[in-house]
């Protein structure tokens, strides 16, 4: 794997947060009885004067996600001096920054909860959690507790509620299973979110999808909200829809109830909202037990699947990086969990030749990505997921 990843030092890891530029940032119970949070205000430092409003924002109040802060220009929520701005708009020298959000933002209102963790791995610069099928990344309406962002504060207390999201460089759906990696400093979790904006992270998924899919081959096809139904994802052709790459590899194949079915690999290239679930339903093989998109063009089961599996058959296999502490290239793996395998079983695959999720073939090889840009990676509020 070759790296294109320029890691910055410590010194070189400026803190641009308000309580950094002379101003206080509100407490998490400053906002107003209705739930809406005081304004910020904080002054430009000077090496960042001249830079776009969008990319000087991420590096002042780096506790909201871009594409929050993006909003929240176009809402007239942030202020240049006063007066309204524009995402693209220059910001002078000397100039305070005013933010206004509308409601008290969830960061200021996570806490910690012992909330069991499944540890692949861990050292002073990384974790590897498996996570359940069930469990929510980050909070958000409806599930304002037990998540992974509250089981990483509980764990590693102050150093994690002192990182931006926990730590959190990439998200999985609730209810999809499988490996995630999360940061444990500021430097390895900017050097992280550059690998996937590069596209040197590797991420393989096992899934179970309906009908006989093809060997192998490559999903291309851009992804946005749909216009008709803002709460999904799906493939649009207009300007809105992002680039979406996802390569798969067919393991095994099998029938159930007279319905073919196919166990594949997924690999990511990009890391878009519900990439994989998307993908699969945009070319007739939806995801086995995916409520959202499992019902593409008739592809609905007539029989409820083995076990009562309720979730869609996805789980995040493998996952490879280079470790930002060491630059060197490392792997990780999750088995499939029991739901998988046993789903796998009832299928009926594993009687002859075996689902042979082991096959590791390609894993490591880098497809012809070129270099990767920031559009790439999704950088959403944690109401989604890339897979």
């Amino acid at each position: 794997m070759t790296r294109s990843i320029t890691r910055r030092t410590k010194d070189q890891l400026e803190d641009y947060s308000p309580s950094a530029t002379g101003h206080d940032a509100p407490s998490a119970d400053s906002g107003d009885s209705a739930g809406r949070e005081t304004p910020r205000a904080a002054r430009v430092p000077d090496e960042l004067a001249g830079d776009r409003l969008d990319k000087v924002l991420a590096k002042i109040f780096p506790e909201f996600s871009r594409n929050r802060l993006q909003g929240w220009i176009e809402e007239g929520r942030v202020l240049i001096d006063g007066a309204g701005a524009k995402v693209r708009q220059p910001v002078p020298l000397g100039a305070t920054i005013t933010l206004v959000p509308d409601l008290l933002p969830e960061q200021l209102a996570f806490a910690p909860e012992p909330v069991p963790l499944h540890i692949v791995y861990e050292d002073e610069t990384l974790v590897v959690v498996n996570k359940p099928a069930g469990m929510v990344v980050h909070p958000a309406a409806g599930n304002w507790s037990g998540t992974l962002l509250n089981g990483l504060l509980h764990r590693y207390g102050d150093a994690a509620a002192g990182l931006p999201r926990a730590g959190i460089v990439h998200r999985l759906d609730k209810e999809t299973s499988g490996l995630m990696v999360v940061a444990r400093t500021l430097q390895a979790q900017t050097d992280l979110v550059r690998q996937l904006q590069a596209r040197t992270v590797k991420r393989r998924y096992v899934a179970f999808v309906w009908g006989t899919m093809p060997d192998e081959g490559t999903i291309d096809a851009p992804i946005g909200r749909d216009p008709r139904e803002r709460k999904r994802m799906a493939v649009v052709k207009t300007a809105s829809g992002k680039p979406a790459r996802t390569h798969f590899r067919t393991i095994n194949r099998t029938t159930w109830h007279g319905q073919p079915v196919s166990a594949i690999h997924c690999d990511l290239e990009t890391g878009r909202t519900h990439q994989i679930r998307v993908h699969c339903a945009h070319i007739q093989h939806p995801l086995l037990g995916d409520p959202v998109y499992g019902h593409a063009r008739g592809k609905r089961s007539v029989r409820p699947l083995p076990n009562d599996f309720a979730r869609q058959a996805l789980h995040a296999w493998r996952l490879g990086l280079i470790h930002p502490a060491t630059g060197k290239e490392v792997h990780w793996r999750a088995d499939v969990p029991e739901d998988i395998a046993m789903l796998a079983a009832e299928l009926g695959f594993g009687q002859d030749e075996g689902v042979e999720f082991d096959r590791d073939e390609g894993f490591a090889e880098v497809y012809e990505m070129g270099e990767g840009e920031e559009g790439d990676w999704d950088d959403e509020d944690y109401e989604d997921d890339e897979a």
